[in-house]
């Protein structure tokens, strides 16, 4: 998901023609205060004016905000795909906005990630997104490679979005010249068990789609697999050695989802 402000036009308007899955027009951390009201005409009038071929979602302002229920009526009226709630933490507020639209939850706070399982349980609830920067300023934290601070609270969130059956997806990376840096907290995140990853620039889509995405190797790899698991289900065996491991039904399962998302992604 690339994060796109909602106040910037051409933005917006490049945003239509990039290979992201989907769009967040912002109203909160990429819109300075006197720009907010501008972002909300703007991002009505790109909703109305659609042309994305992807999903446009709409990220408010906080709850304790002034700019919240200006931003929730906004995003009443124009119907955007999904809503996104930064710095998420009470699930009985999270609850009373269930309004038909699908919610993502941000958990960027150390009562959001303590709390995230109740928070991805609330009906309407479609996934969870890590905030990574206020959390590590909420733990008074500092960010390292690797992300050490931070893999408890990221193993929290998908733990959360497993149990509750919604999307995880991985926090923003902020150096946009670390194209090294990008690839590796990707290819962290994907290990980790995140479904995507939220991005602040068009040149990190690459990255994020290749590392993400299922390639034409790993689905031809389960393919071999579910044939090996196929042919010894003929032959009534219950595993079966496959490329020099053992193979049983938990792996045909995971072969399959491998090549349900690998078809998906082909259109």
């Amino acid at each position: 998901m690339l994060y796109v402000p909602a106040d910037k036009p051409r933005a917006i308007d490049k945003a239509r023609g990039l290979p992201c899955d989907a769009v967040v027009l912002d109203l909160e951390d990429a819109v300075l205060p006197a720009q907010k009201a501008a972002a909300r005409a703007g991002a009505a009038q790109a909703l109305r004016e659609g042309g994305f071929g992807k999903p446009v979602l709409l990220r408010l302002n906080g709850l304790d905000t002034p700019h919240f229920q200006a931003d929730l009526e906004a995003a009443l009226l124009s119907a955007p795909a999904g809503i996104v709630l930064p710095k998420a933490e009470d699930p009985a507020a999270v609850r009373e906005l269930h309004l038909g639209i699908p919610l993502w939850v941000m958990i960027e706070t150390p009562p959001g990630v303590l709390r995230a399982a109740e928070l991805a349980a609330v009906p309407g609830v479609a996934g969870l997104m890590v905030g990574a920067n206020d959390l590590l300023l909420s733990l008074r934290a500092r960010a390292t490679p690797g992300r050490l601070p931070l893999l408890s609270a990221l193993s929290a969130v998908i733990l959360a979005a497993r149990a509750a059956g919604v999307l995880a997806l991985d926090a923003v990376y902020n150096d946009l010249q670390d194209g090294a840096g990008l690839e590796a907290e990707c290819i962290q995140g994907r290990d980790l068990g995140f479904d995507g990853r939220t991005l602040i620039h068009p040149g990190q889509i690459e990255a994020a789609n290749r590392v993400y995405g299922v390639s034409e190797q790993e689905a031809q790899a389960a393919r071999e697999l579910l044939h090996a698991w196929q042919e010894a289900q003929g032959q009534g065996l219950g595993v079966v050695q496959h490329a020099g491991r053992m193979v049983e039904e938990l792996h045909a399962r995971q072969a399959r989802h491998t090549l349900a998302r690998w078809e998906a992604e082909q259109g």
